[in-house]
This record gives structure tokens, C-alpha cells and sequence, in this order.
């Protein structure tokens, strides 16, 4: 096949690209120039300061012979590396051979501007212009160029050697070679580009909105406290960090207003509404990890967590388990020395345990003794934390030898209020959701949404991936039962969800498109 003249420039740019200079040496800049040095390639480093230059081409050849002590380079490639790094001082010394700049200056919109405006009167034709921006519109910081179609994002997450993905965001007039020639840089680099749309929160901030704006909600509901919220994450969802104590990590004076841009640049989406708890945290100062408290506090920097649920010294009742997990949880019930009835209905005397799924335990009782069941939510099959959901109407001794009767499990357990889905459920359903969102509106292919989420977030799966795994028609129920149990409209299911649960076809599949009958 012959290839059109954009690959071939794409091709030429990528192949020919040795030079870079990098504009700002704070943790950002640094980081990229590490990366591109060890990567081959010639950094000038440049700031407005001669003595920030200075320190930073100090502070990378010490990184590099940390690697060397780590075994991770060799003497010879540590010196290699040190050698491309060439101190420039001034952003604006003369350019003579420079391939690409990437500024990581501060997040400032008329600073950058200023910046590039700059840029455009000094630099080669052929040199692209790039933005490290992690929130600002890359169109916006192009639009004051007469040339606009040499700017793009490159988006490096921090620590950039370490973090691998890098979004690559094209602008509203960015010519269109540009995005697949960075792509193929940061490839030669080590790292994994994905296409990322400029829109508010880029690829992945916007993802993450699923996780942690679902979070805050359930603390402002009252359903479960921060510490229950971020074990059922970890244990259940086998996520590495829950919500809150990530929220705490990022800093709530970092996050919220990320939240709350988001959501405005989106004309106030309710998927993405923001939790008055955060902005109250934030005016309070309860940043997190950095100010000592947040979510938790921090004693010489560790986190203070409550203690797990312990069993009640009750006298112990038989159990009766709903026919829907009879077999699953009932095994495990008597495998503790639980006495548990095998009868259709419960006795007068048994705890009534219900597995409600996209449903409150009231709705999936049905007509089974209200004051005597509670429910126990099903996803994860109960193999590792058990999470009990407890409605108004429950007697309190039954409830606490219910309790008593799981805790024999040897399983950790977590008590949470009862709600029109459980905690697991619900925030998984929120994570694919806005993510099959971000497939709908063709902001970024689902590959690299999947892709996207598990390097730059450490998800165990991308949100497309995890709602294949958990089921599209699973997840859809979940949705609507919170979504016909709450009538917030921030549970209504994607459009992309619906179809494809409909026609048992993948969330990771584009399936057929109008352009594929008229090309």
C-alpha cells in the first residue's frame, strides 16, 4: 500500500527528531529531560533562572547514578546521558537544530501563552510546539499563535521516568501529522502514548471522576464512613488505593478544584457533580496527606485507620440464606459452625440474610420478615470482605447476630447503611459508566480509555475491560436500579452501555459505524 505524504511525515519528523529543549526545571521538567536524555535524545534545558538550570542538569546525572547503583544502566549509558543534557539558561537562547520544545512552566494559561507567542518568533518552522498542561485547554494556550497548528499537549504523568503513559492532545487547529508524530517519539522514549481529547480533564482526570465523585456521594448520603468506602475498594474492587485515601494522597486543594472544572467544562454533567463534602474540606484546610488530616489523620506521617469490625458477644441464631446465593454463602456460613436452615421459608427465630444486586435490601426482600433481614452484597462472590447493608427497620438483636454469624467467616467484614445498590457495586457501575461516556462522544478510542486508567490510575482493569468482565448487562442493572431508586440523573446509563449490553456486544468493540457504509 502506498503510503499518503502525512505518514510520510510522520515518519520523516520521528525518525529525524534528535533535539529537544525543555522550558521549566521544577519536578516536571526534570523528569522529561530524564526521560529524553536516557532516551537518546539531546535536552537543552532552560529556565529564567541560569541557577535552577544548573541544579536540575545536577539533580538528573545524580539520577542517573542512582541507576547506575540499582543496576538498572550501565556506567557507560549514565555517561551518555549526562552528555546529551546541554544547560541553555534563557527559554529564548537562539534555536539551531531544535526538533520539539516541551514547556512544563507554571499552570498558568496567560503564562504560557506568553511563552509561546515567544516561541513562534524564534523557533524553526519545523520545530513542534508542546504543552505539558495537565488542566489548561491546549486550543486556548494555541490561539493567541499565528500559527496554531504547530502546537499539541504532551501530558507526562509525575513521576515522569517511572509513570509510562503520556496523552498526547491534539488542539482544535493542530496539524494533523503532529499527534502521531509524538506518539511515535514517546514510543522510542519507553513510554505508552494515548490519543487524548482537549477537552476538561484531558483522558484520564476525566475517567477518574467516575471513582471518586461516586465516593463523595456516598459520604454525603451517610451510606458508609471513609475508612469502609476504601477497604470495600481494595478488598472487593482490588483497587490498590481507595477513593478517599487517594483523595487525601492528591491533596483536596488539588483535586477538588480539578473536580469541580471538570464539571463546569462539561456544562455541569451530573455524572461529574462534585460533593459539597470536598469543597468544605478544602475551605477547611483538610487537604490530606500534606496538612496531617483529611479523610484520616496522619500521625510522623501515617495514616490512622478505625479498627475492622469485630463479632458481638451475642447468643448465636440460625440463619436462613436467600435462594439466589443459598449455595455460595450458605457453604461458607456452615463451613464457620453456622447453623444454617435449608427450609424454603426462614423459622420465626432465623436471621434472614438477602444478596440485593442493582437494589436496597428492602426491595430484594420481597416478602421475607423485613425486621429480621439484612443484606449482603454478592459481588465479589463473597471470597474476600463481606459487606453488610442495614435498613431502618431492623431489629437491632437480630442484626447483631447476623453479624456475629458472618464475622464466624473469618472474612473481614464492613457495615454500611442500605441503599439502592451497595458500595462495590456502585462504584464500579460509575467507573464503567463514565467511561463507556468518554467512548460515547468519540473523545478517545476505547483502547486507549483502558489504557489510559490502568497505567496512569492503576486500576486492575480499564472501565471498558472491568464492565466486559463484570457483565454489561450487570452493570446496566446496577445503574438503573440506583437510577429509578435515587432519580438523580447522574445514574443514567450511557447510551454506549445500553446498546451494546442490548446486543451482547463488547464495550471495548466500536462495532459498526455510519462512516464504514460510505467509505
Amino acid at each position: 500500500m502506498k503510503r499518503t505524504s502525512e505518514e510520510a511525515t510522520v515518519e520523516q519528523w520521528a525518525r529525524r527528531a534528535t533535539t529537544i529543549r525543555v522550558i521549566g526545571t521544577g519536578a516536571m521538567g526534570r523528569g522529561i529531560a530524564q526521560l529524553a536524555a536516557a532516551g537518546g535524545l539531546t535536552v537543552e534545558l532552560a529556565d529564567i533562572r541560569m541557577d535552577a538550570v544548573v541544579n536540575a542538569t545536577e539533580y538528573i546525572g545524580g539520577m542517573f547514578d542512582k541507576l547506575v547503583r540499582k543496576g538498572r544502566m550501565t556506567a557507560e549509558e549514565a555517561e551518555a546521558a549526562k552528555g546529551r543534557l546541554r544547560p541553555v539558561g534563557e527559554p529564548l537562547t537562539p534555536f539551531q537544530d531544535c526538533d520539539l520544545v516541551i514547556e512544563a512552566v507554571r499552570e498558568d494559561i496567560d503564562t504560557k501563552r506568553e511563552l509561546f507567542t515567544s516561541l513562534e518568533k524564534v523557533c524553526p518552522k519545523h520545530t513542534i510546539l508542546v504543552t505539558n498542561t495537565s488542566s489548561l485547554s491546549v486550543t486556548a494556550i494555541a490561539a493567541a499563535l499565528e500559527d496554531p497548528s504547530r502546537v499539541a499537549g504532551l501530558h507526562f504523568f509525575n513521576p515522569v521516568p517511572l509513570m509510562r503513559l503520556v496523552e498526547v492532545i491534539p488542539g482544535a487547529r493542530t496539524a494533523g501529522w503532529i499527534p502521531d508524530a509524538l506518539a511515535d517519539l514517546v514510543r522510542r522514549l519507553g513510554h505508552e502514548p494515548v490519543l487524548a481529547p482537549d477537552a476538561p480533564g484531558f483522558l484520564v482526570n476525566h475517567a477518574g471522576r467516575g471513582l471518586v465523585t461516586e465516593a463523595l456521594q456516598i459520604l454525603s448520603e451517610g451510606v458508609a464512613e471513609p475508612a469502609d468506602i476504601d477497604r470495600i475498594a481494595r478488598d472487593v474492587l482490588g483497587l490498590k488505593m481507595g477513593p478517599c485515601e487517594l483523595l487525601d494522597l492528591t491533596g483536596m486543594d488539588v483535586s477538588q478544584p480539578v473536580m469541580e472544572s471538570i464539571w463546569t467544562g462539561f456544562y455541569t454533567e451530573p455524572r461529574f457533580r462534585p460533593s459539597r463534602i470536598g469543597r468544605a474540606r478544602l475551605e477547611a484546610g483538610l487537604y490530606g496527606r500534606k496538612t496531617g488530616e483529611g479523610f484520616y489523620k496522619y500521625v510522623d506521617g501515617a495514616k490512622q485507620e478505625p479498627p475492622e469490625v469485630t463479632a458481638p458477644a451475642v447468643e448465636p441464631r440460625p440463619v436462613w440464606v436467600h435462594g439466589d446465593v443459598r449455595e455460595e454463602l450458605g457453604a461458607l456460613l456452615s463451613a464457620a459452625g453456622v447453623e444454617v436452615e435449608s427450609g424454603e421459608t426462614p423459622s420465626d427465630q432465623a436471621v434472614v440474610l438477602v444478596a440485593p444486586f442493582g437494589q436496597s435490601t428492602i426491595e430484594a426482600a420481597g416478602g421475607l420478615p423485613m425486621e429480621r433481614t439484612l443484606g449482603v452484597d454478592p459481588f465479589g462472590e463473597f471470597f474476600t470482605r463481606l459487606t453488610v447493608m442495614v435498613h431502618p427497620g431492623l431489629d437491632r438483636d437480630t442484626g447483631r447476630a447476623g453479624l456475629a454469624a458472618l464475622c464466624a467467616t473469618g472474612r473481614d467484614v464492613t457495615v454500611v447503611r442500605d441503599a439502592p445498590a451497595s458500595v462495590a457495586q456502585r462504584l464500579l457501575a460509575s467507573i464503567v459508566n463514565v467511561g463507556c461516556g468518554i467512548a460515547e462522544q468519540r473523545l478517545a478510542r476505547p483502547g486507549d480509555i483502558d489504557t489510559a486508567v490502568r497505567l496512569a490510575l492503576g486500576y486492575p482493569r480499564g472501565p471498558l475491560e472491568w464492565g466486559d468482565h463484570a457483565g454489561a448487562d450487570r452493570v446496566l442493572e446496577i445503574l438503573r436500579g440506583l437510577h429509578r431508586g435515587t432519580g438523580d440523573p447522574r445514574y443514567r446509563p450511557s447510551t454506549w452501555l445500553i446498546e451494546r449490553a442490548a446486543l451482547g456486544l463488547p464495550l471495548t468493540e466500536t462495532g459498526t459505524a455510519p462512516c464504514d457504509l460510505t467509505t
